[in-house]
């Protein structure tokens, strides 16, 4: 016998996480790798963060501070949000999860743009819930389409800026039409996980919307990319407090750990380290396009830390024969993009070792062909 399991569950297929490079290596047998496959900070973490973390070493027999007290106090500070607002999480995921059981009940319809990131339709399914996915137009969000699939069903929408795994933006203006569009009981998760790195001056800034009344915006940031802090796990959603109270209600005790709240108290202190991190991508982004306009490939400029690149053959063949060479990308096939990898960029040396291997990956392709 086996215990009955909900259909909407029974059919999930898990999120394909990025493998770490100690597994890749056991599996593959080689050493000496380098990954540009899952969007981290090729400078490592901050370094305020890690001292700040080794200080904090001999309190761990004690339970994290379950409302995150201080951290919440800074980030409302330093970006003049309302404290009852801010909610952490173990990392900006959980605020996904935490709003869709917050105000999900099945048969609900959540509208997302396709491809993007694939956690959204896994949390709505997780609740039962029914996925609306929104062509993107161009590699970038249809924010006109998207509003006109609202249905007296639908509950909530999903737009990521930078979208990921394009990198595309979608402007001001036309967020602020978007908004104007939007029945107000929805609520609008604007999922701002790259937005360090974006440069165009005409990008929304998502806090700049958490007062409206309807739709409600509950925007999301993470300490994983710009600050390094993607093995601790820590992020935070800022939103209304109306909005918030509810979060809190389903979420579960001490949900973040001591050693991630003061590694990313001290992190937001970081800004040295946070600018050496993005002239780091800036600039290494700028010297992969060039060198993959020299080996005659289509690539998509981005305004994340993050970008496509179109491959001759499948997607898949390129990450295994890359691999098999140390280099660790991301193949796009499960966002059904079956031609395109995707990777961030590193530090220089990482950036030239990865276009040595593609051109030579690119010679075995034509060769097996």
């Amino acid at each position: 016998m086996k215990p009955s399991v909900p259909e909407h569950i029974a059919s999930l297929v898990p999120y394909p996480p990025g493998k770490p490079i100690e597994e890749l290596e056991r599996e593959y047998g080689i050493t000496d790798s380098i990954k540009l496959a899952s969007n981290e900070n090729p400078l490592g973490p901050s370094p305020k963060a890690m001292q700040a973390v080794t200080g904090a070493l001999s309190r761990l027999h004690r339970y994290p501070d379950g409302s995150g007290y201080y951290l919440r106090k800074r980030l409302s500070g330093k970006y003049a949000l309302p404290f009852d607002g801010i909610v952490l999480g173990n990392g900006s995921n959980e605020i996904i999860e935490l709003a869709i059981r917050a105000f999900l009940v099945p048969d609900d319809e959540v509208i997302m743009p396709a491809p993007s990131f694939l956690v959204y339709k896994l949390a709505v399914q997780t609740m039962g819930g029914k996925a609306i996915h929104i062509p993107l137009k161009r590699f970038a969000i249809d924010l006109e389409k998207t509003a006109g699939a609202v249905t007296p069903r639908t509950k909530m929408i999903f737009v990521n800026n930078p979208n990921n795994p394009t990198g595309t933006l979608i402007s001001k203006r036309d967020f602020d039409v978007f908004l104007d569009r939007i029945p107000p009981e929805i609520v609008v998760v604007l999922d701002e996980a790259y937005i360090e790195f974006a440069r165009d001056p005409d990008t929304p800034n998502g806090f700049d919307y958490i007062d409206r009344q309807g739709p409600f915006v509950i925007v999301l940031r993470t300490f994983s990319k710009a600050y390094g802090l993607a093995g601790l796990r820590i992020g935070f959603g800022a939103m209304n407090p109306f909005l918030a109270d509810y979060l809190h209600r389903v979420r579960q005790p001490f949900n973040t750990g001591t050693l991630a709240q003061i590694a990313a108290l001290a992190a937001l202190d970081d800004e040295d380290f946070l600018h050496r991190t993005q002239r780091v991508v800036w600039d290494g982004l700028q010297y992969l396009y060039r060198e993959v306009e020299r080996l005659r490939l289509n690539y998509l400029p981005t305004e994340a830390n993050f970008f496509l690149i179109e491959v001759p053959g499948p997607a898949k063949w390129f990450y295994e024969a890359m691999l098999r060479q140390g280099v660790i990308v991301r193949a796009m096939s499960s966002y059904g993009m079956d031609n395109h990898i995707r990777i961030n960029a590193g530090l220089p040396e990482e950036n030239e070792r990865f276009i040595r291997t593609l051109s030579d990956t690119l010679v075995q392709f034509r060769a097996s062909l």
